[in-house]
């Protein structure tokens, strides 16, 4: 077991021990995607206290749930292919407007197939994957996924890139022209050698920090694989970072809220979601997080220059080439597994 995996279950353990209380829900989610003022209002209002233990990549997340048997968490912010998983395994509870009468308000696109994304989890926000970079220091324009992963001599080890299986392969399958989602032997093996070839130009595998001293802040790093809403996090404090959706296309993923069968408090769980889902609450959410919200009512409390940002809300043109994830064979997530791990390790 590697020390950060060791040291994420040490965590999760004293976590655990802590939040016997029946006032307190454990939320597994990303850092910095959620609004804290928005968790405090919520103590305010009812006096649950939400604790958040985070992951830093969907492998992680779901190397964690899958050991521990998802026990010790009340929620969990996950992807379809994951909350199908789960699902199958039994461990997640259903949610429905009965005990959550506020996904009236969610656009029935995100809760329709496949079924486990309406009957197990509650669209929390939306969004792609591109290239992040900085303007005055990135001296080529920057539109393709070849610009990442063929990067200038003057760039060598100053690359950033997402440390986990599904983005880092399927991005180079687009590069390449395939789809993200290929089980075709040699159009894996043709992204593992861009890969490869890119590695020795790579800094880290680990997700940038969004806080004030990133590293592309700093500009030790000076281009990375980003979710769209966390580039204009921290274009927040430098105007020269600028991101882009390749014109190769990329992702569309989509983040689900998620109740553990195994938490001992699924009704206090549930109203968190409930409360999230308040439109005004949704879209102050929405403004923090800079991400576009499944929430039609909350839409509409957004600023117009929000709802017009191209970063946020994709033009329908510019997601032509773009996928969302399918749940792959298990032979083809061992392949993809083996090749990450001679990447990455």
């Amino acid at each position: 077991m590697s020390a950060a995996k060791t040291l994420l279950l040490t965590l999760f353990l004293l976590t655990t021990v802590g939040s016997v209380q029946a006032k307190e829900l454990i939320f597994l989610n990303w850092p910095d995607y959620m609004d804290p003022e928005i968790i405090l209002e919520f103590k305010q209002r009812t006096g649950i206290t939400v604790k958040q233990s985070y992951f830093d990549s969907d492998t992680t997340r779901d190397e964690l749930l899958l050991e521990t048997e998802a026990k010790g968490f009340d929620i969990a912010l996950m992807n379809a292919a994951s909350m199908k998983i789960l699902a199958n395994r039994g461990w997640l509870d259903p949610l429905d407007e009965q005990s959550i009468p506020n996904l009236k308000h969610i656009d029935p696109y995100w809760r329709s197939e496949p079924q486990d994304n309406k009957t197990f989890g509650a669209p929390y926000f939306w969004g792609t994957i591109g290239i992040v970079y900085r303007k005055d220091l990135v001296p080529s324009t920057v539109s393709s996924w070849m610009d990442l992963l063929q990067p200038t001599p003057a760039l060598h080890g100053k690359i950033s890139m997402i440390g986990d299986s599904a983005d880092l392969i399927g991005i180079a399958l687009k590069a390449l022209g395939y789809s993200l989602n290929s089980i075709d032997e040699k159009e894996l093996k043709d992204a593992e050698a861009l890969l490869r070839a890119q590695a020795p130009a790579v800094k880290t595998y680990r997700y940038l920090s969004l806080n004030d001293d990133s590293a592309l802040l700093t500009g030790q790093i000076v281009m990375s694989m980003m979710y769209n809403g966390d580039a204009l996090m921290l274009k927040k404090h430098n105007e020269n970072i600028a991101f882009v959706l390749p014109k190769e296309g990329g992702n569309i993923w989509t983040d689900f809220l998620s109740v553990l069968s195994s938490s001992p408090r699924k009704a206090e769980a549930k109203q968190f979601i409930n409360f999230l889902n308040e439109p005004e609450i949704a879209a102050r959410q929405a403004m923090y997080v800079h991400y576009a919200t499944p929430n039609l009512a909350a839409q509409k409390l957004l600023p117009q220059d929000f709802k017009d940002n191209p970063i946020i809300y994709p033009s329908q043109e510019s997601l032509e080439n773009s996928e969302a994830y399918l749940r792959l064979p298990a032979r083809a997530q061992k392949n993809r597994a083996a090749i990450f791990s001679r990447i990455v390790y």
